[in-house]
């Protein structure tokens, strides 16, 4: 639910905070007093698109803050976390709008920036709004399925969802059967080239690291004499002439013949003198086996040199490395075996192509059937929903049509919602209602049940009961009041019988002071909302009639809702 709401500098609000609670709000007040600006504010954290005309003139920025609690295990969770956005422990959530005087938005949920598209997918789980013109949605056709789909869920949920995976397998048979039939042509005119070049790449045998080992074995070759040549001078100066080890040897024991004279000193210089000379010793060893086997190639180095000029070669025609020129070879070892086996594979295609499409008329046919059966209990739900708005003799059909060569990813099946309010009248598309007062009516009957359904939280009328009054006026009342047992309900109204119904009544006023406009909002209590009534009920003229018939609605309301929860 939405537990609190900062408005600041949004068009003629200079600054409100409110604080809701569970149950039917309504917002009341004079023509022109700001109460959309309150609705307005909602459909921007819901990540309605802003506008600079909605700063106040003369500030630099407007924003909203909203505070939702949301129950855990909410869909808004899976939302948050595919956006990567942290959800405290407490299932609060705190969106924040912020609009600059140049039209600029910035938003945040939790203090985490979120673009545009990612509130509005958060949005949606959390507010619904209709207004007097909502209508045009259930006018269209094409979203009368997912209204139908909704509604039964349950029944068929995982059925669909087998069809649109087939569907969807189905899809990509057909996707592959059409690039190779729009590819034969161009293959078959590259299959002369393919063969040459798997020719020349399989003959070539090329493995990774191969050219990184040549360069090292053609860089020792090329450079054979010089090693020899320092490997054996270096050997000779070690063991050579007199030089090197006899020298060192000389020097450990002369130092051992003293040691024992000084042994705390001498000792340690012996033995690190004799390490050196065994240490130089093994190096002496080392370096002539080295030399010994230094290879002079001049046939070998001819070899390696011509395979790395192949192997230059084809990297400038095939990739920049061996491992791109491999992954070529595989590809167009691919392309190849496809043109060559390009009927069969056709053939096998066309196959599969049948198989899928059987399954997925099957499971198509299947799923006309279940929504035929939802359509009848929806129909049902709804005529039951009018019947107590006062629109007894309403008739309404889920009509459902089925054609097997018009597969979607949603079926085979057209939905249209057809409705008839007056008797002897056929049944017609919602859209040739005339009277915005059925439209408003019908429209809450399928909220009524749809309320149960989608898990919205917050649900909000925006002077849907525009041209109703008498008798359809207090049954939507009572239904605005029945229907926020399941969500928080806000409804911006002029009627009285509406706003009497309400758990909580918020006044918006305007004013002007130093000849600038400003919009006040004020969480009426039990004399507010009798006065505010009584002026809804009398005009500008407040009488004590009035304001007892105004005490008297109230209390009967109260009465009506204690009856509606016992």
């Amino acid at each position: 639910m939405l537990l609190e709401m900062s408005i600041k500098n949004l068009a003629v609000i200079e600054s409100v905070h409110l604080y809701f609670r569970k149950g039917f709000h309504v917002l009341t007040g004079e023509t022109g007093a700001g109460k959309s600006i309150i609705i307005d504010a909602l459909t921007l954290i819901a990540g309605g698109r802003s506008s600079a005309d909605l700063v106040r003139y003369g500030s630099d920025k407007a924003y909203i803050e909203a505070l939702f609690q949301i129950e855990k295990g909410h869909p808004v969770w899976d939302t948050l976390s595919e956006l990567g956005i942290d959800a405290d422990s407490e299932e609060h959530l705190i969106i924040r709008r912020e609009i600059t005087s140049q039209g600029k938005s910035t938003s945040r949920i939790n203090g985490q920036l979120v673009n545009l598209t990612g509130l509005k997918s958060v949005g949606e789980w959390l507010v619904n709004i209709h207004g007097q013109h909502e209508h045009q949605s259930l006018f269209r056709v094409d979203q009368h399925i997912r209204w139908l789909d909704l509604f039964g869920d349950n029944a068929i949920g995982s059925l669909k969802q087998e069809y649109r995976q087939a569907f969807q397998d189905y899809t990509q048979i057909r996707k592959s059967l059409k690039e190779l039939e729009e590819t034969s042509k161009r293959s078959l005119q590259m299959l002369d080239l393919y063969r040459f070049q798997v020719e020349e790449l399989t003959a070539a045998d090329l493995k990774l690291g191969e050219d990184e080992l040549l360069a090292d074995e053609k860089r020792k070759l090329s450079n054979a004499e010089k090693l020899f040549q320092s490997a054996a001078e270096s050997y000779d100066a070690i063991y050579g002439g007199g030089q090197g080890l006899d020298t060192i040897g000389k020097v450990v024991q002369k130092l051992q013949d003293i040691a024992p004279l000084d042994s705390d000193k001498l000792q340690p210089l012996v033995e690190q003198v004799q390490s050196a000379f065994y240490q130089l010793e093994d190096a002496a060893y080392q370096i002539r086996d080295y030399r010994d086997h230094i290879e002079f190639n001049p046939d070998r180095l001819d070899a390696i040199e011509q395979r790395l000029d192949t192997m230059a070669s084809l990297r400038r025609k095939y990739g920049e490395t061996t491992a791109d020129i491999l992954a070529y070879l595989n590809k167009i070892q691919q392309e190849l075996e496809m043109i060559e086996n390009k009927d069969e594979k056709m053939q096998e295609l066309k196959k599969q192509q049948e198989q899928a499409l059987t399954v997925v008329r099957s499971l198509a046919r299947r799923l006309s059937e279940q929504r035929e059966r939802i359509a009848e209990r929806l129909a049902a739900e709804i005529v039951a929903e009018l019947r107590d708005l006062h629109m007894e003799r309403t008739q309404f059909k889920v009509q459902i049509g089925f054609r097997e060569d018009a597969l979607t990813i949603d079926g085979g099946n057209q939905v249209e919602f057809l409705i008839s309010a007056n008797p002897g009248e056929p049944l017609r598309s919602l859209s040739k209602i005339a009277s915005g007062g059925e439209i408003s009516r019908v429209m809450l009957a399928l909220k009524s049940i749809f309320a149960r359904i989608d898990r919205i939280p917050v649900l909000v009328f925006d002077e849907v009961d525009t041209g109703v009054s008498g008798r359809a006026a207090q049954a939507i009342a009572e239904k605005m009041s029945r229907l926020s047992s399941a969500c928080q309900v806000f409804s911006i109204t002029h009627l009285p019988q509406v706003a009497c119904m309400s758990d909580a009544h918020f006044l918006i006023q305007k004013t002007t002071n130093d000849e600038r406009t400003f919009t006040h909002v004020e969480d009426l209590q039990q004399e507010g909302r009798i006065h505010e009534l009584a002026r809804m009920l009398g005009g500008v003229e407040v009488t004590e009639t009035t304001l007892h018939h105004a005490q008297e609605m109230l209390d009967m309301a109260n009465e009506k809702k204690a009856r509606m929860l016992s």
